[in-house]
This record gives C-alpha cells, sequence and structure tokens, in this order.
C-alpha cells in the first residue's frame, strides 16, 4: 500500500500563520494525519493487478468481434457474387 507523507512541522507553521492557535494547528495536523493513515491508497502497481483480467476479456471480445464480422462480411460478399 502506498503512503502519503508531509512536513507536519511545515504545515502547522503555515496554519499558525493563517490565524490558527498552536492547539488548534495541532489538532488539524493529529487529524489529518490519522486520517491518512485509514485510508487505504491506489498504486499504479495495485491497478495494473486489478485490471489485467479486464485487459484479457476486452483482447478476447475483440478477436470475437473480428470473427464475427468477418463471417457477415463472407456472407454479404456471398450474396452479391453466387
Amino acid at each position: 500500500m502506498a503512503s502519503l507523507t508531509f512536513d507536519t512541522h511545515q504545515f502547522v507553521r503555515k496554519l499558525r500563520e493563517r490565524g490558527f492557535t498552536e492547539q488548534q494547528a495541532e489538532a488539524l495536523v493529529e487529524a489529518l494525519a490519522d486520517a491518512q493513515h485509514e485510508a487505504e491508497l491506489v498504486t499504479k502497481k495495485d491497478l495494473q493487478i486489478e485490471l489485467a483480467p479486464v485487459r484479457a476479456d476486452i483482447n478476447l471480445i475483440k478477436w470475437m468481434l473480428g470473427v464475427l464480422l468477418a463471417g457477415v462480411a463472407a456472407l454479404v460478399l456471398k450474396s452479391f457474387f453466387p
């Protein structure tokens, strides 16, 4: 699982510069850190693993559609050139 990192000290400093009290800024950083630990982030590798079966199904459908269209085209040509 991936994790998101950020500089908590800098975050607190920015909050303080914008009018938050020290306690408010630290409480917000703590709440954000807790939420971050509970979040499940997905990486590109996770998505590739999850989507691999879908891609295989799409490729199969493409081949089946190609064969179907070739069959229809053959029937249409056969009706014009008996």
